[in-house]
């Protein structure tokens, strides 16, 4: 059988160009958050398969790669279901790895938790274009704080560290489940069928209002109640004024501190943004995971043409494993899509360290040697970054290639004059 030199299809190998950006990416991600007081933490790749399946995922519990049992627990013949087979799997995202960490952990842990943490995840998605099957999320998460500070904080470190980046003019959307509970039952629709509702109202960048519409009235509900739903997010403004109007218009259906808290993240962040970008209340906004109880939001960026981050909060998601509710918010970045986004707009890595290759004679004596590894030590202490190798016969090539790697200032090295340098 012949060995495949390609990855498997939804993996990538990772050239040095793009190691360079993924680690330097990495390196500004855990700085930025840490003067945001977020402390790094490391969960398994591996999860219990019965965390992975307990319908808190939404469509990623469809994707998971699952691992069989092992030696004498793995009984093919004896198998009637996939449990007597799987006992384990990927994980598909860091959230649920988390909450069943702070659960074992929490008397250990500071309150409120400020964690961060990143690592691969794997879905057995269709690949395209910025999504892989195997791919790093970059999460921060406060755990055990249940007031909009929570919110803010997550939204100012992830916008603060975009921003490092270079990207401005993104926009983060922001929007409440309890909104879209609260307009959904104003507008006479069952609560059973709000997840339905939801999904059908995410598709609305897609298929447009008139999709929305056939789908909801193919769902049973009249023209009408169809009609009035669809009005009110024509009338909403897309900031603190839509939020006001629709704490007007809702009346006793949206909780008025729900309200509150939307205007006071984003006032807040408004006022305390350390990067250039908008802030807007998107009531159409949904998010597929089911685990969010409360606040919702996504960075958008019209380059990419999607989102490249988002979160929200999950207050139920800790009391399965410990049943007692642990207020919880979470921020996720693309990381994917964001390094995609700096290699194709080119990006360089700032340096201090500046370049210099030293390219040696092959039949270069061994005195001549050890004096260019002294000269490069020297060089290395003057915070140099050196690249020493054999000169090719194409020596142009060679220069262009190291010219092209940062290597600005090249060193020849001859036998017959090493001693004069």
């Amino acid at each position: 059988m012949a060995l495949k030199k390609k990855p498997v299809t939804g993996m990538k190998d990772m050239m040095p160009r793009e190691m360079e950006i993924r680690d330097y990416v990495i390196h500004l991600i855990k700085e930025t958050y840490k003067t945001f007081g977020f402390s790094s933490m490391e969960t398994p790749c591996v999860e219990h398969i019965e965390n992975l399946c307990s319908k808190q995922g939404g469509d990623n519990e469809k994707l998971i790669f699952k691992i069989m049992k092992r030696g004498e627990k793995l009984k093919i013949d004896a198998a009637k279901e996939e449990n007597d087979l799987v006992d384990g799997g990927l994980r598909y995202d860091l959230t649920v790895p988390l909450a069943r960490y702070y659960a074992n952990y929490a008397n250990e842990l500071p309150s409120p938790f400020k964690a961060l943490q990143i690592g691969n995840v794997w879905r057995a998605d269709r690949p395209q274009r910025g999504r892989f099957r195997q791919f790093m999320q970059c999460d921060i998460d406060i755990l055990g704080e249940g007031s909009a500070l929570a919110e803010i904080e997550l939204i100012l470190a992830t916008t603060a560290m975009l921003g490092k980046l270079n990207f401005n003019n993104f926009t983060v959307c922001i929007n409440d489940r309890n909104i879209l509970k609260a307009m959904a039952a104003f507008c006479g629709f069952k609560e059973e069928d709000y997840d339905e509702v939801f999904i059908i109202l995410d598709k609305m960048d897609k298929i447009g209002a008139k999709g929305v519409a056939g789908e909801l009235v193919d769902m049973g509900y009249t023209e009408e109640s169809v009609d009035t739903y669809l009005k009110l997010f024509d009338e909403i403004s897309p900031d603190i004024e839509g939020i006001r109007f629709l704490k007007e218009k809702l009346g006793d259906y949206l909780p008025g501190e729900t309200a509150d808290g939307m205007e006071m993240i984003i006032s807040s962040v408004e006022a305390a943004k350390e990067a250039e970008f908008k802030i807007a209340f998107d009531p159409t906004l949904v998010r597929g995971q089911s685990y969010y109880t409360g606040t919702i939001f996504e960075v958008r960026m019209d380059e990419f043409g999607g989102s490249v981050a988002g979160g929200g909060r999950y207050d139920k998601m800790i009391g399965k494993f410990t049943g007692q509710d642990t207020p919880a918010c979470g921020f996720s970045i693309g990381f994917e899509r964001i390094v995609m986004l700096l290699l194709e707009n080119g990006y360089e890595v700032p340096s201090n360290n500046l370049k210099k290759a030293y390219l040696v004679e092959k039949k270069m004596p061994k005195d001549g040697t050890l004096k260019i590894f002294r000269m490069a030590k020297a060089d290395r202490e003057a915070g140099y970054q050196i690249m020493i190798v054999n000169m090719k016969k194409n020596k142009k090539f060679q220069k262009e290639q190291l010219e092209e790697n940062g290597y600005k200032e090249i060193v020849e090295c001859y036998a017959d004059s090493i001693d004069n340098m």
